[in-house]
């Protein structure tokens, strides 16, 4: 949550952190024996807790960098770019986006087609898959087909002919 939203107000920490680590911290407080005691366990609990945002900030950046690379090149390259085990990478990045990195490649190299033949008045499937890297022509339209069903001309008829939402 960001701060922004509590600022000025009252807020209950088990809304912050939840039931299990408020219950914990409150424990720990229990058995101070004194207000330096208390103040000590209430400072280690913040920084254990800014360690874990950290944590998560950091993560989520590396996703961010390896999605942005993912559009030109494979998992393996773009972990030896950004400084990662290729394992670390892909389990960060499920973690963090929700699919695999080969999957979101794939996703953004069906998009990035999608989106070259929407602009064009008469897709040419060839040169679309050539400028936005599929091996052929042909993969093209095996992922077209695997992902929508349907071929890619089939497909954009498709989008051509439903009615707009809005």
């Amino acid at each position: 949550m960001p701060a922004s939203a509590i600022a000025g107000g009252i807020v209950a920490l088990e809304d912050l952190w939840g039931g299990a680590a408020t219950r914990r911290l409150f424990d720990r407080l229990g058995d101070a024996r004194s207000t330096a005691d208390a103040a000590a366990i209430l400072e280690s609990a913040i920084a254990e807790r800014l360690a874990l945002a950290e944590g998560h900030r950091a993560r989520t950046q590396l996703a961010l960098d390896a999605a942005e690379r993912l559009t030109s090149a494979n998992v393996n390259t773009v972990a030896v770019d950004i400084g990662v085990s290729e394992r670390h990478l892909r389990r960060v990045f499920r973690e963090t986006v929700g699919v695999s990195p080969k999957a979101f490649a794939r996703l953004a190299r069906f998009h990035r087609a999608l989106r070259a033949a929407l602009k064009a008045d008469h897709a040419s499937w060839g040169s679309i898959a050539a400028e936005v890297g599929y091996y052929d022509q042909a993969h093209l339209i095996a992922e077209f087909r695997a992902i929508t069903g349907v071929t890619p001309q089939g497909f954009l008829g498709e989008l051509r002919a439903a009615p707009l939402i809005g």
